[in-house]
């Protein structure tokens, strides 16, 4: 008799013949099973409640943090690395673009790890991996002895309809999607890589997002897991009104800690999901697990974790909106947090919350509001107080990072005085501009307007009339070259 709910069969047996591992597919047919009783993953406000304190990663002790360096060696950093950055126009690993001083953020990540002491591990999709691993074979000097990556899984895509396996002749690839980041334990598990870990002696993980450059191994941080022998810790940071779509932190009624994302959400709680004075920490997807009790969970919940599930509405070609509709069934990491027992939260700077999501992020890292360190941790000038530049983009014409080169050909301007840049319509800057408090970059024209090499802008709007009355004058505009 099969162990797998009605319908599944055509499930397993296109799973079966990519050859995916049968913990994985039981996974699959747990929230398949969810799916077909009716279960929409959602989380109503009326269970749940926001989380009013959390200790501050920054009044962590020193004795912590020398607690913390020496674990570092019993330590693993991962990164989730499997995506293609189709958002900014990539077709490779988003981590393979240039982040600062003609480094990559793989090349930057590698060389962190190499200053920490602590192996670097990928969760790489398909469609990264052989890239990502050319990169590293340029580091022979990464610590460990352990493999370099291992392979997030993927799974069907769900008709609507008839709740089939989704079916696309036209390509092939666009049937399947990834489970989503909270494949990462059960990839642990059947990669053989947490039995790899556990064996070589590894007690913990710090777990990120590779397009985070702000998420750095922190030996405090990790000096306050080991001390209190928490089986998972969430970093969260403070959110503002630009998170409040983000998933937050609360706690159920009966006192555990969740994460619930928008997707989780009746669309009646949507308000209240967004107060930010209600729900007052986001997650920064920066996560820290004890090994060995990852793997105990695992074993004793016969390798299904039973993360909360998350059914994401979409078209089988996210790019022809009238293909059929289809369910992707995901799960988060940092739902985990109501599986452990004694799971906990940490309130950490948004310094350490720095992820490249857009053309306006990445604009931003380039330019001279960060700077590189010694320890090759990306960081904000220490002038600007923590508080990063707002860089909003023309999505029209700068979405594409290679629009972004032709916009940019020397770089950034300088952002290191900026509060907010936002920019409109077609420009191609020249070398040396430099922008100060909150400016915008008007262009009501059709045709491309040059910005002029050494053009300095201070509070306003450019082009704002007269260049050479608006420095006689010093209106509002202040506008001059070097």
């Amino acid at each position: 008799m099969s162990i797998y709910p009605p319908g599944f069969e055509p499930f397993e047996t296109r799973m079966l013949a990519e050859r995916l591992p049968e913990l994985f597919i039981n996974n699959f047919a747990v929230y398949y099973g969810q799916l077909l009783a009716g279960d929409d993953g959602l989380i109503a406000e009326g269970d749940i409640e926001g989380v009013d304190e959390l200790l501050d990663a920054a009044k962590l002790s020193t004795s912590l943090h020398s607690l913390g360096q020496m674990a570092a060696g019993r330590t693993v950093m991962i990164k989730l690395n499997g995506g293609l950055g189709t958002s900014m126009g990539l077709t490779a690993a988003k981590s393979l673009l240039v982040a600062k001083n003609g480094l990559t953020f793989l090349d930057i990540i590698a060389r962190q790890t190499i200053r920490a002491g602590s192996p670097l591990i990928l969760m790489n999709s398909f469609a990264t991996e052989e890239e990502s691993l050319a990169v590293l074979k340029n580091y022979g000097d990464l610590p460990g002895k352990l493999p370099l990556s291992f392979l997030q899984h993927k799974q069907p895509k769900v008709l609507v309809n008839d709740l089939s396996p989704a079916d696309w002749p036209a390509d092939r690839e666009l049937e399947w999607c990834p489970p989503g980041h909270g494949d990462l334990y059960i990839a642990l598990e059947t990669s053989g890589l947490l039995a790899a870990m556990l064996a070589h002696g590894y007690e913990y993980a710090f777990i990120s997002n590779a397009d985070n450059l702000g998420a750095v191994l922190d030996p405090s941080i990790l000096g306050y897991m080991v001390a209190n022998q928490f089986p998972f810790l969430m970093e969260v940071a403070d959110r503002t009104v630009a998170d409040r779509k983000g998933g937050h932190l609360a706690r159920r009624k009966d006192g555990q800690l969740i994460l619930r994302e928008i997707a989780q959400c009746p669309a009646e709680d949507l308000a209240a999901f967004q107060n930010i004075e209600r729900y007052r920490y986001f997650n920064t997807n920066n996560l820290w697990l004890h090994l060995p009790t990852v793997g105990a969970i695992l074993k004793a919940r016969d390798y299904r974790l039973g993360l909360p599930m998350i059914r994401n509405r979409k078209t089988i070609d996210p790019r022809d909106p009238s293909s059929p509709s289809v369910y992707q069934l995901e799960t988060a990491m940092g739902s985990a947090i109501s599986v452990f027992e004694g799971a906990a939260a940490i309130r950490v700077p948004r310094s350490r919350f720095a992820p490249v999501k857009k053309t306006d992020d990445l604009l931003a890292v380039w330019s001279d509001a960060y700077v590189l360190t010694p320890e090759y941790h990306v960081v904000l000038q220490a002038e600007r107080g923590g508080i990063p530049p707002t860089v909003e983009l023309d999505s029209t014409h700068y979405r594409f990072v290679g629009s972004l080169d032709k916009h940019f050909p020397f770089g950034a301007p300088s952002l290191l005085n900026c509060s907010s840049l936002r920019v409109e319509g077609e420009f191609v800057f020249g070398r040396g501009v430099s922008v100060n408090g909150d400016v915008l970059f008007r262009n009501l024209n059709d045709d491309c307007m040059p910005v002029p090499a050494g053009l300095i802008v201070r509070d306003g709007t450019w082009p704002n009339g007269d260049e050479s009355k608006q420095k006689e004058t010093g209106s509002i505009a202040e506008v001059g070259l070097v």
